[in-house]
């Protein structure tokens, strides 16, 4: 099975938004650093915002939960 960061660098050499999506937020639940988690969770928001995909409201909940929007 591939890593996650290789994972990552291919649906980024892609422009695979909707999988970014879904890494960046596999990401954010794999680490234990809030700081990390949030860091991903961004990244995960940004892409879902940019193609209206629904996941951008539980992403935003997260985010807010952390104090971070």
């Amino acid at each position: 099975m591939m890593m996650l960061h290789d994972r990552l660098l291919d649906a980024h050499a892609c422009d695979d938004k909707t999988a970014l999506i879904a890494l960046y937020t596999e990401a954010a639940d794999s680490t234990g650093d809030i700081n990390a988690a949030c860091f991903y969770l961004t990244h995960a928001y940004i892409f879902a915002l940019e193609l209206g995909d629904p996941a951008s409201v539980p992403l935003y909940r997260r985010l807010k939960a952390q104090g971070r929007v």
